[in-house]
């Protein structure tokens, strides 16, 4: 098993499992993009287009009425969860309460379980009952072709919405224009902030990107969208702000007070196209008022991170 994605994730599963794993050919690997994992059924794999379930004997199927699945154990989820959090929760407890805990590497592990509240908010997740480790893989140059169509004659960037369903790649695709903008690839180099509420962005531990973002960007980490964008703006004097799935009246504002500043802001939200996102209001105030300059739709068509259109609103045409 060659695939350092692989190297960093087996290590958190419990040793029998991992063994199946690690002894699967590679090319039955390639484009795993998650494991799931529930006591008492079948592990799941997930891949770019399709799925499979493995069986004891260290195959893969995806006939889920076959017989020898290899099921997890309770013991194996208890283990599971311990090698997940370096067997403290209590350290993770912060992450557990957003229902995720990154992971060296920028692998994340997504948990579902029984919610502790505490005053109506979720205090932290108890009697873990799913895990879903989902593999970061990051791509370098997938923005190299977009960076162009984002900057004006005079060469400046100009505030910009990604827009795109699920798993098409948006993240992936702000990850690398924040690394492209911060380094000088393709521009002169500018100071980056960015905001990564869900810790998908730079997946940072312990205080170090597990991601590559560039050598001029600043983290705020596990910090709400609006806040950490005004934190950014008051602390970091950044040149531009990038951010992931807007959609909150608090986010407007942000983003208003960024354009009042002279700071370009990049940010997406979940959609196949303008129409879609014009149906929330949020977001169809600001199309309304030009707060974007360029619109990126992405999607999988030919993988992840596909670039179907780029164009400027209001009229003006297609850039791309």
């Amino acid at each position: 098993m060659c695939d350092t994605a692989y190297q960093q994730i087996f290590p958190y599963l419990p040793q029998s499992l991992r063994n199946l794993l690690e002894a699967l050919p590679p090319e039955q690997l390639r484009g795993l993009e998650e494991i799931r994992l529930k006591p008492g059924l079948p592990v799941l794999l997930r891949f770019d287009e399709s799925e499979a379930l493995l069986t004891s004997a260290g195959n893969l199927t995806s006939d889920q009425t076959a017989e020898g699945l290899r099921l997890l154990s309770p013991d194996e989820m208890r283990r599971t969860v311990l090698l997940l959090a370096d067997s403290s929760l209590y350290a993770f407890e912060e992450e557990l309460r957003r229902g995720y805990i990154t992971l060296n590497g920028g692998h994340r592990a997504g948990l579902t379980g029984r919610a502790v509240l505490a005053q109506g908010a979720i205090r932290t997740i108890k009697e873990i009952s799913g895990i879903n480790i989902r593999i970061a893989r990051h791509i370098a140059g997938v923005a190299l072709p977009l960076l162009p169509c984002l900057v004006d004659a005079q060469a400046r960037l100009l505030p910009t919405l990604i827009i795109s369903p699920p798993r098409a790649g948006k993240t992936t695709m702000l990850r690398d224009l924040a690394r492209l903008l911060s380094d000088g690839v393709g521009i002169p180099p500018l100071r980056v902030g960015l905001v990564d509420e869900r810790s998908e962005l730079a997946a940072m531990r312990n205080g170090i990107a597990q991601l590559p973002v560039g050598l001029r960007t600043d983290v705020m980490d596990g910090c709400p969208k609006a806040e950490g964008m005004l934190l950014l703006l008051r602390s970091m004097s950044p040149d531009v702000l990038i951010t992931d799935e807007i959609g909150r009246s608090e986010d407007a504002t942000a983003l208003r007070e960024a354009a009042h500043a002279g700071v370009a802001v990049i940010a997406s939200a979940h959609g196949c196209d303008e129409a879609e996102i014009r149906l929330r209001p949020v977001l169809a105030g600001l199309l309304a008022e030009n707060a974007f300059r360029r619109i990126v739709i992405l999607s999988r068509r030919h993988g992840p991170g596909t670039i179907e259109r780029v164009y400027a609103p209001g009229g003006e045409g297609d850039i791309a």
